[in-house]
């Protein structure tokens, strides 16, 4: 009698085991998941310094946007067909460089400070120089053209190895879409301020080269006509702007820690640069993306480029300059976390017509070029310079996790497809660059003169009017048709997917 009942419990014993063993993963992945959930969220001070470190880039971008044509032409006194060739070189230089940093930093190994931060700080100080020099009036006069040709060239490409892996570091802060996404408007908010900061503070140093009674003291300026406090103060402005770049990057290095993502090997090897370049290319929503915002940013270059000139030479603003300046920069810092809150609200694709706000104003502002006109346009073009900088960044890391999910490839994604999307962008901005400032050379733009032809006058005035409006329709043409761009929901179904597979793991 005492057999029989021993085998039951021994019949009876495992019946429980399966339910506990399917209770039990789920509760700890829950748990786990919540864990993750926590880890997953940036700190203010994390999102405010990588912020940061976005500055010096876009303090020495501002500076050289709005005022080197005009130094060039003006002070440097480069006929303005080298200019054009100094413009379009230095761009090309930074295209070119985009693929090529995109290409080492993808076969780069991780290392303790991460894969992606020591080439943010190895540039620092070699850019920091050749931001300086490229202000830098030379002794000689007959190769000029060929300095700065030089110096804009090495800045731009030092700028690529700098910025490629910086706004690459986005995907490797958090696999959360929202926080990274968070993290995206602090950057662009902060790049706005350096913006404006450069505007402001390079503006305000070099105000008295640029008195209204220069061109009263000398009729026929000449070379030799530059005054010595003109190359003094460019020199100032570009040493303020050139001691950014350490400082910035210090506290970037300091308050943000690159996180690897969870199927990123320790060894730093994935998919192969060109194989991604490849596939990228065939990826519909990412070739829409970058083919609608190459005419959107080079809309954006061609006007801020070229208001400096408009407001000297082809209307009555030389006084205004500054302030009209001020006032794009200010109202694109101020609209840019309103425009972060209109993505997370209405969507990233309804959100791009605010980039069309700027069309009838810009057109305006050609035809009444008067100080009110003026300073409502520059407002105006400001709010939707914001949205025009901050869509693209906030798409990328969505069409980097949804191309991810349909090709379940290794590590090295993100800085494929960021240094592709600022190789095409510049080319465009080189493009569109050396195009209009050679038209300003068939116009009959003569350097360093205090009064230009008409025919440069209504060439300024198309410049300034038409030509980014022309561009900005044709990008929005191209954003609203055809695929849809993945939105912030396939990216984080697919990084509730990475956290749950590294946690089951």
């Amino acid at each position: 009698m005492g057999g029989p009942p021993g085998p039951a419990p021994a019949a009876e014993a495992p019946a429980p085991q399966p339910e506990a063993h399917t209770v039990e993963p789920s509760s700890v992945s829950a748990k786990r998941g919540r864990e993750d959930s926590r880890a997953d969220r940036l700190s203010f001070c994390t999102k405010v310094c990588y912020g940061i470190g976005g500055v010096p880039n876009q303090v020495a971008s501002s500076a050289t946007a709005f005022y080197l044509q005009l130094f060039l032409l003006d002070v440097a006194q480069i006929p303005a067909a080298q200019v054009s060739l100094v413009l379009v070189g230095g761009k090309v230089s930074g295209a070119a460089a985009d693929p090529v940093a995109g290409f080492f930093i993808n076969r780069s190994r991780r290392t303790g400070s991460g894969r992606l931060m020591p080439w943010v700080l190895g540039c620092v100080p070699f850019i920091a120089l050749a931001y300086f020099f490229l202000w830098f009036l030379p002794p000689f006069s007959s190769l000029r053209g060929l300095w700065y040709t030089a110096f804009y060239c090495l800045f731009q490409a030092l700028a690529t190895f700098l910025q490629v892996p910086y706004t690459a570091l986005t995907m490797l802060l958090t696999p959360s879409a929202r926080e990274r996404d968070s993290a995206t408007a602090y950057r662009m908010t902060m790049e706005m301020a350096g913006t404006l900061m450069g505007a402001t503070v390079h503006g305000l140093i070099v105000s008295g080269a640029h008195r209204p009674h220069r061109c009263e003291e000398a009729t026929f300026p000449r070379l030799e006509a530059v005054s010595a406090d003109a190359i003094r103060l460019y020199s100032i402005a570009a040493a303020v702007v050139a001691v950014t770049y350490p400082v910035c990057s210090t506290l970037l290095c300091l308050g943000v820690k690159e996180r690897p993502d969870p199927s990123d090997p320790d060894s730093g090897q994935g998919l192969s640069f060109l194989a991604g370049l490849g596939l990228t290319a065939r990826h519909p929503p990412y070739l829409k993306l970058v083919v609608s915002f190459l005419f959107i940013s080079a809309a954006v270059q061609v006007e801020q480029s070229y208001l400096v000139l408009f407001c000297t030479h082809a209307s009555r603003l030389h006084d205004h300059v500054q302030g009209l300046v001020l006032t794009i920069l200010v109202s694109a810092v101020l609209s840019t976390p309103l425009w972060e809150c209109i993505l997370q609200r209405f969507g990233k694709r309804t959100s791009a017509f605010g980039i069309c706000v700027m069309v009838p104003f810009a057109i305006l502002l050609a035809a009444v070029p008067t100080a009110p006109v003026a300073y409502v346009v520059a407002f105006v073009s400001g709010v939707s310079t914001a949205v025009s900088l901050l869509l693209p960044w906030s798409m990328l890391p969505d069409l980097v996790d949804d191309f991810q999910r349909q090709h379940q490839l290794g590590p090295g994604l993100e800085t494929i497809f960021y240094s592709s999307y600022v190789f095409f962008t510049k080319l465009a901005g080189a493009g569109a660059l050396g195009i209009s400032t050679l038209s300003l050379e068939f116009a009959g733009y003569k350097a360093g003169g205090c009064q230009q032809v008409e025919e440069v006058v209504v060439t300024l005035k198309v410049l300034i009017g038409a030509v980014p409006t022309c561009m900005i329709l044709t990008g929005l043409c191209i954003l609203m048709v055809g695929p849809k761009v993945p939105s912030q929901d396939t990216s984080c179904q697919l990084s509730l997917q990475r956290r749950t597979s590294y946690s089951l793991a």
